[in-house]
């Protein structure tokens, strides 16, 4: 898996890291019916060959643009990046009263005086060839998981248990960021623009401040939400963004996005992001949120060093009487070599079969998220199976 999907690309960057905090379908009403567990998904209308050519191509050059300002050259040679922040989620102690009482009819009062909160803290040092090592801690769990070459593991304190079963670095890993980047946008292009998935169709053209803006849609649709499902595969999550519907709005001369719509029906989700820039570096991104449970505004802001690169991300996502925010500061280095993150598990620690450790780590975090739900976050819980999908 890419490290921190939320950092290359927020077409898929901040959606992914949205999808994987994202509010479970929320169970219906009793005098609701709930929907059947599987519909079929719907059927996109198709556009004119030409029409659905064009705004491939379209997209292509908007994406060309995005990695030429947003990344590029300031990464060049660049070959490690050093993060560390957290990730908190907040509920407040009368959103859990609120949330009691809406469960059991009114029959139960709720009696919670203090706030539910999970928090995650990640150190991580990430190279563009794929080597890594990420120290994270928190409600949510403790341990270390580590790459350098074909080697590594994942060690759980509360297990204190380790598997050395981890997925091989890329075949032909780049070089630099600005190759890491490129892949990035590579990876975007060939779900969007050169494969059969996704219907393109030409949207409006209007004027704003001066410019003239287009719009693209992009439409492969998803099966029905699902109020009952509380949970789904690691697969599902990462791999949202494949299906749904995305309408970007772009400004015609600069090539760079200004608006963008994304729904999943199937994951409830249905966000809208409007991005602004300084001297065409991103600089923030407002959102305005009204995915399933979770319906309020949100937003991201990027700061940069002295030689172009990004030194800190910052975001939240709001609802009411809930809070998803995150806080990352980022190094970037030429001098790092990956010999120097090189780790072991600590001494005395058990190994594990890679799918009895992950089950295990598994069940640990989705009795968490348990907790979670039952506070009032419907958080979408991992689905635990040894058949789950490797890291």
């Amino acid at each position: 898996m890419r490290l921190m999907n939320v950092l290359p690309f927020s077409l898929t960057a901040i959606l992914a890291a949205q999808t994987a905090l994202t509010p479970a379908p929320q169970a219906k009403k009793p005098a609701e019916k709930a929907a059947p567990a599987t519909v079929a998904a719907k059927v996109a209308p198709k556009a004119t060959t030409l029409e659905a050519k064009f705004a491939k191509d379209t997209l292509s050059s908007v994406l060309d643009s995005v990695n030429a300002s947003w990344f590029g050259q300031p990464y060049q040679n660049i070959t490690a990046v050093q993060m560390e922040g957290s990730i908190r989620a907040n509920v407040s102690a009368s959103a859990i009263n609120a949330k009691v009482a809406a469960d059991t009819g009114g029959q139960v009062k709720g009696g919670a005086i203090k706030s539910g909160n999970a928090n995650v803290n990640i150190k991580t040092t990430y190279f563009a060839n794929g080597d890594f090592k990420t120290d994270f801690s928190g409600d949510l769990g403790n341990g270390i998981w580590t790459r350098v070459g074909n080697k590594g593991f994942l060690y759980s304190k509360e297990l204190n248990a380790y598997t050395t079963r981890v997925d091989p670095g890329p075949a032909e890993a780049p070089l630099s960021y600005m190759g890491w980047f490129r892949e990035v946008i590579i990876d975007i292009r060939k779900v969007y623009a050169e494969s059969s998935a996704f219907n393109a169709t030409l949207g409006k053209e209007e004027s704003l401040g001066g410019e003239t803006l287009q719009t693209l849609s992009f439409n492969a649709p998803t099966g029905a939400y699902d109020p009952k499902k509380r949970e789904q595969n690691l697969s599902e999550t990462l791999g949202f963004w494949k299906r749904g519907r995305m309408d970007l709005t772009f400004e015609k001369t600069s090539k760079l996005p200004r608006r963008l719509n994304y729904t999943n029906e199937a994951n409830g989700i249905r966000t809208s992001f409007e991005f602004s820039y300084n001297k065409g570096k991103l600089q923030g991104i407002d959102i305005s949120n009204h995915s399933k449970g979770f319906d309020g505004p949100g937003g991201m802001r990027i700061s940069y060093d002295a030689n172009g690169l990004m030194k800190s991300i910052a975001g939240e996502l709001n609802s009411q009487q809930k809070k998803i925010a995150f806080d990352m500061s980022l190094n970037w280095t030429k001098d790092l070599k990956s010999s120097q993150i090189s780790a072991f598990p600590p001494a005395g620690a058990k190994k594990m079969g890679g799918d009895e450790q992950e089950t295990l780590m598994l069940v640990g975090v989705a009795g968490n998220v348990m907790d979670l739900q039952r506070a009032g976050w419907n958080i979408m819980a991992p689905k635990v199976s040894t058949n789950s999908p490797s890291k």
